[in-house]
């Protein structure tokens, strides 16, 4: 729990938090944590260090909806009032759970859907929120984020669209490329990594790993990934390597050109624990072929991290390189939507990242300082040398949880 003495601002507003249809689960984890948090601040409430009526609630949540019609047609609607409210407006862009009925049949939502689903709430609160927030855990169209020929620049057009209709802040996680925010560059716009959830995460599920060079390495899976793997190597003191991808420019195979090998380099993988980092798995079949390539030079287990777990190729082919010792375990972020059936599988485990989000919506209406959320590293390091002292880190940890 955080240290409440720190957030000793007056907040900019009271506290609104509108989770979308898509992203609902994430959103009630979030506010069941600002509610914990502000209770226990109630006597500071009272004392008139913050003056805010309104501000210890038992949910901070704002109802929304977005109905539609059978055409496909929509509105946003917010079902109470926001006048002078710090919004701050969730929303899972890959949520293809939710449906719509469309000419009698329902079909699911596409990231434009809920793109559009987001601009509707924006236009609902808009000229009566005292400030509005996006929450956009996965960032709208960021694959399409640099231009290579005659295309569309999707993502930089999205955020600039967001700063016009009048949002303050942009949150997202681990942008595929965060240089995008030069599209707004005098707004606020912060791209945080979940390096701390899922070194936790990794320290908790496997007791047996030895933290040093001649046991681990970190293993970056294109070269775009390597800011993400030298960050994580760092805080463990081992060495990192890296696969380039060898693709066939004659050809374009589902919008991309195909693969033709994965080339590796760096220093023997033998009988050690690898770590594959990357920013997403799609369908997973290019980290699988990296986890065969590593077995191949003899790796002793392959752990494949992703802040986002899409699994649009679903998740047999998981099954089969557990199955065949390929893979020891896949961990992903909640930051997008987890199929039920994905905790039924033996080698899947979740960071949660509910208690992230809600510190950063703490400090931020308050008008505090996110720096030390966003640079973790002396928490990393505090429980990398508790899991070395004891292969094993404990929930209450003196360090504040993160």
């Amino acid at each position: 729990m955080p240290d409440s003495s720190k957030l000793i601002t007056i907040p900019v507003g009271r506290l609104g938090i509108i989770p979308l249809k898509s992203c609902e689960t994430l959103g009630s984890k979030v506010d069941n944590y600002l509610v914990k948090w502000r209770k226990d601040r109630e006597e500071l409430s009272k004392a008139g260090e913050f003056m805010l009526r309104g501000y210890e609630k038992e949910s901070y949540i704002i109802g929304s909806e977005c109905p539609r019609f059978a055409s496909g047609e929509a509105k946003g609607t917010v079902k109470e009032s926001v006048r002078g409210t710090d919004i701050y407006i969730l929303v899972d862009v890959m949520n293809y759970s939710n449906e719509y009925n469309l000419g009698g049949r329902m079909v699911p939502m596409s990231p434009d859907d809920h793109y559009q689903d987001l601009k509707r709430v924006i236009a609902a609160v808009s000229g009566k929120a005292n400030r509005i927030n996006v929450i956009m855990p996965f960032l709208y169209e960021s694959r399409q984020h640099k231009r290579s020929s005659r295309e569309s620049l999707d993502c930089a057009m999205a955020l600039q669209e967001l700063i016009g209709m009048g949002v303050d802040n942009i949150i997202t996680f681990d942008a595929h490329d965060p240089r995008v925010q030069n599209a707004i560059p005098l707004s606020g716009f912060e791209s945080i990594m979940p390096t701390y959830q899922f070194i936790k995460r990794l320290l908790i599920s496997t007791p047996d790993l030895e933290l040093d060079s001649d046991h681990l390495m970190v293993i970056s899976p294109d070269e775009g990934a390597m800011h993400r793997a030298i960050y994580f190597a760092n805080h463990f003191g081992v060495d990192v390597g890296m696969f380039y991808k060898r693709r066939d420019y004659s050809r374009v195979v589902n919008g991309k050109n195909p693969i033709v090998a994965h080339e590796f380099l760096g220093d023997s993988v033998e009988g050690k624990d690898v770590i594959i980092l990357d920013d997403m798995i799609a369908s997973g079949e290019s980290m699988l072929d990296v986890a065969k390539e590593l077995k191949k030079r003899k790796a002793k287990r392959v752990f494949c991290f992703a802040t986002f777990g899409l699994f649009t190729a679903g998740l047999e082919i998981f099954d089969r390189a557990y199955d065949e010792k390929i893979i020891s375990k896949v961990i992903t972020t909640n930051l997008t939507y987890q199929k039920p059936s994905l905790f039924d599988r033996t080698w899947y485990d979740s960071a949660d990242m509910s208690k992230y989000i809600a510190i950063i919506i703490d400090h931020l209406n308050h008008d505090a300082s996110i720096s030390e959320l966003l640079d973790p590293s002396e928490r990393i390091q505090a429980r990398i040398n508790e899991y070395r002292e004891t292969h094993t880190i404990s929930p209450n940890y003196k360090v504040p949880e993160i």
